[in-house]
Parts: C-alpha cells; structure tokens; sequence
C-alpha cells in the first residue's frame, strides 16, 4: 500500500473516533424540565373537600401528572408552625402542567376547593437534568 493511501485510511479511521461521539451527543433529545405543582391546603370542610380532591386527581392524570406527595404528615423546619396540608405532583413540563391548570374542568374545582378550604398553589419548574421518580 502506498504511503499517501496508508496515512489517509489513518486520518479518516482516526476522524470517525472524533466525530461517531459528537453525533451521538447530538442525537440525544433535549428533555423539557419537570414541572411541580405545590399546595398548601387548610380543610374547613372535609366531605367537600374529599369531592374536589377526588376529582382534581383524576385530572391530574388525565394529563399526565402524579402524586409525589398527597397529604402526608409534615414537619416544619424552618418558619412559623401551620396546620397546612401539603401535595405536590409533577408533570413532564411546564407546558402540560398549564395545560391541566387552564383546564374547562378547572373552574368548577376551583369553586369547590374555595367552598371547602383555604388554598395556595404554585408550579415550580424542575431542573433538565433532574427526571420525576419511576413509577
């Protein structure tokens, strides 16, 4: 084999190692960052309330959110002391969860929610580099 053909087998073997991991970093697709919603709930009436959460969560699935934290106890390590309930979901982005929260559907669960507690909500957007637990 002549020298001239040998040296450029070597320089495109030696070009597709370089470029083979740039092509697969770039065939990567960039994932939205998670979305989390965060309530901090005061229940003044419970069967009201036990109606507006049943029906909240069956929305929340139908657009793709979960449950992380639903009730659960909670313990204060900073601030002053609330009797606040807590649940936080998450959707795979920012887009879906505005989705479910500018739901048709959510006016009336709103009406109900404010019938039967005192209530804040926000979404907090997640890190790209973080993903929601498996389910």
């Amino acid at each position: 084999m002549k020298p001239t053909i040998k040296l450029t087998a070597i320089a495109l073997a030696a070009a597709s190692f370089v470029t083979a991991p740039l092509h697969a970093i770039r065939a990567e697709p960039v994932r939205p960052a998670p979305a989390y919603v965060v309530n901090e709930i005061e229940v003044t009436d419970q069967a009201g309330f036990a109606t507006y959460a049943k029906r909240q969560g069956e929305l929340i699935e139908k657009f793709g959110g979960h449950f992380l934290a639903r009730g659960g106890a909670t313990e204060m390590i900073a601030g002053a002391p609330t009797k606040a309930r807590v649940a936080i979901y998450v959707f795979d982005s920012v887009a879906k969860a505005n989705a479910w929260h500018n739901a048709p559907e959510q006016a009336e669960l709103a009406a109900l929610r404010d019938k039967s507690s005192t209530f804040r909500s926000y979404i907090v957007e997640g890190c790209a580099a973080c993903s929601p637990p498996a389910r």
